[in-house]
């Protein structure tokens, strides 16, 4: 049956490629259900399913895909999986998924076909994570502290997760296409993200002394990242849940 899936995921290839994700998807579940101990079809649809947002889904079909590899050289499904947990605002998970796809893709297996280019976009989304965690140990610090812009910011994001999904259960549903929930996803974010710099802006206005931006300059994030995280070991009564 290994011939017939391999046809199934050509099709749902195909099918990715003109942006028919949903059908994408269909036919590379076909394939898995011919054939399910090839990983790249579980891979092949783990992206798939970012694309229509299906963030637990994807982590699931990364993680299966990772297990089916023997050599544990999957670098692709890691990828993804970093994706799909930074989606689902873990950060800490995102980053350790992240590091290990661009371990993989510095020092791949003979067999492993890599290019320059995945290397800088794996490292581009290394840093980005790196950020992402920053963020959240940064704003757990001023929760910690009683700040209300803390406990504000995280209203918001509660705020913008649940639009998230309703536009997700749309697409599901098939009562949005593909192109119209991509594009309400990214108002419903850059929405949010507006937000939360005005909110910034009246707190810095208000208390400059206390709430001036903290931008992180990128070489200096693995520093910041470091001492965050030797400072939740000595004080493991502060250490917070990845889940926010």
């Amino acid at each position: 049956m290994a011939h017939v899936a391999d046809a199934l995921k050509d099709k749902g290839n195909a099918a990715f490629r003109e942006g028919e994700y949903l059908d994408a998807e269909e036919l590379y579940t076909q394939a898995i259900q011919k054939y399910s101990r090839n990983p790249l079809i579980f891979t092949n649809r783990a992206n798939a399913r970012l694309k229509l947002q299906k963030w637990d889904a994807a982590v699931n079909d990364c993680l299966k895909s990772i297990d089916l590899t023997a050599s544990g050289q999957n670098h692709k499904a890691f990828y993804f999986l970093a994706q799909a947990q930074l989606a689902l605002n873990h950060p800490h998970e995102a980053l350790s998924s992240a590091l290990t796809a661009y371990d993989q893709v510095r020092s791949p297996a003979p067999s492993t076909r890599t290019s320059p280019k995945d290397l800088e976009t794996f490292s581009a989304f290394v840093l980005k994570c790196k950020k992402a965690k920053f963020a959240v140990r940064d704003r757990e610090r001023l929760r910690r502290q009683g700040d209300l812009r803390a406990e504000l910011e995280q209203t918001l994001e509660t705020a913008k997760s649940v639009e998230l999904d309703h536009v997700t259960r749309l697409l599901d549903a098939l009562r949005l296409g593909n192109i119209e929930a991509k594009e309400q996803s990214e108002e419903i974010s850059a929405t949010y993200d507006r937000k939360r710099a005005e909110l910034r802006k009246v707190f810095e206005l208000a208390d400059p002394t206390h709430h001036k931006p903290r931008e992180v300059p990128d070489h200096l994030v693995d520093m910041v990242v470091s001492s965050l995280t030797i400072v939740a070991q000595y004080h493991p009564a502060d250490s917070t849940s990845d889940h926010v």
